[in-house]
């Protein structure tokens, strides 16, 4: 295969696989506005997963780190916590992934004859097939089921499937891919989709050094650059378009006054990118914003669960106190 087939690859029918497809929609009105962004949930396909598996294990990337001492050090304290109610329960996590910091609490859980089911949530068909083959052999005893979807959609279903009590577990910070604004509204959907004393386990990545938080979305060996620009790659093999990756840089900027780090794409020439019937024109420096990660303090998260119709029960923190862990009772 030559360099013209792997940035260009061609796409048998490609007007009518974008027809009704929400990839497709979401690429196009991202990429026709004004100013033009992508939705970072479309990054996990199969090649995006392993990349994340990669940016995890990094030297920079310190929050899968810190979470993980918190789930792995205080794993008694976080079910003691969620199970002071009685009775069984769905233990749901919204964005799973490959579920390696939650197998420490559901192996706990199961030791202590806890009576649950595991719901993993997630956009990417790939995890849950994942997560499907291989937890249970694992964690023998685990009863579990998979939904692939997106959030709110999956969590309504979720509520009505059983009567039984439901704790939502939303970690890795994935609540900092949202800006202040809509991660409000967002824990509010949640809200509404649970009953009073149902519970969401929040891991928040909180403000620290500059420098700390930039390096981790910046790291030496370009995973996050390839991490950003695969996203490029998935539309060309699954919407036919024809971008040339090499034209575009992978730029990161942290705000320390708001908490703010972003990563754009820049492009770095005047070029045409064509997706099925659409014409999209990028000027040289032109931005395409990809993803936010927002970092917060102690004030915003305690603001957040108030204005969504939770009450902080229970704060887990990593030692150097850099990443939280917040459990939440629905009010």
């Amino acid at each position: 295969m030559n360099d013209t087939e792997i940035l260009f690859p061609q796409v048998e029918n490609a007007t009518t696989i974008t027809i009704k497809n929400p990839f497709f929609k979401d690429v196009i009105t991202g990429l026709t506005s004004r100013e033009k962004f992508l939705s970072s949930k479309y990054f996990y396909d199969e090649a995006g997963d392993a990349l994340f598996q990669q940016i995890m294990q990094s030297q920079e990337y310190y929050p899968t780190r810190c979470e993980m001492e918190i789930f792995v050090g205080q794993q008694a304290a976080l079910a003691a916590a969620m199970c002071a109610q009685q009775g069984d329960f769905d233990l749901v996590e919204l964005g799973a992934g490959d579920a390696v910091k939650t197998q420490f609490l559901l192996k706990y859980l199961l030791e202590h004859k806890k009576e649950f089911v595991y719901k993993p949530i997630d956009i990417s068909e790939n995890i849950i097939t994942y997560l499907e083959a291989n937890l249970p052999v694992l964690l023998p005893g685990l009863i579990m089921e998979g939904l692939k979807g997106d959030y709110i959609p999956m969590l309504k279903k979720v509520r009505l499937a059983s009567n039984r009590r439901k704790i939502v577990l939303f970690l890795g910070s994935s609540i900092g891919n949202m800006t202040l604004p809509v991660s409000a509204v967002f824990c509010t959907q949640i809200r509404k989709t649970l009953a009073a004393g149902d519970m969401l386990l929040i891991g928040a990545d909180l403000r620290k050094d500059p420098r700390i938080i930039l390096a981790a979305y910046n790291d030496g060996c370009g995973l996050t650059k390839q991490f950003n620009l695969n996203l490029l790659t998935r539309i060309n093999r699954e919407l036919g378009a024809n971008f040339d990756i090499r034209q575009f840089e992978h730029f990161p900027t942290y705000d320390p006054k708001t908490g703010a780090c972003k990563s754009y794409l820049i492009s770095i020439s005047e070029q045409v990118v064509k997706i099925g019937a659409h014409v999209i024109t990028f000027q040289k420096d032109e931005v395409i914003d990809m993803e936010i990660s927002q970092k917060y303090t102690l004030e915003d998260i305690r603001s957040l669960a108030a204005a969504a119709g939770f009450k902080p029960v229970a704060d887990f923190y990593d030692r150097k106190q850099w990443f939280l862990d917040t459990l939440w009772v629905a009010v």
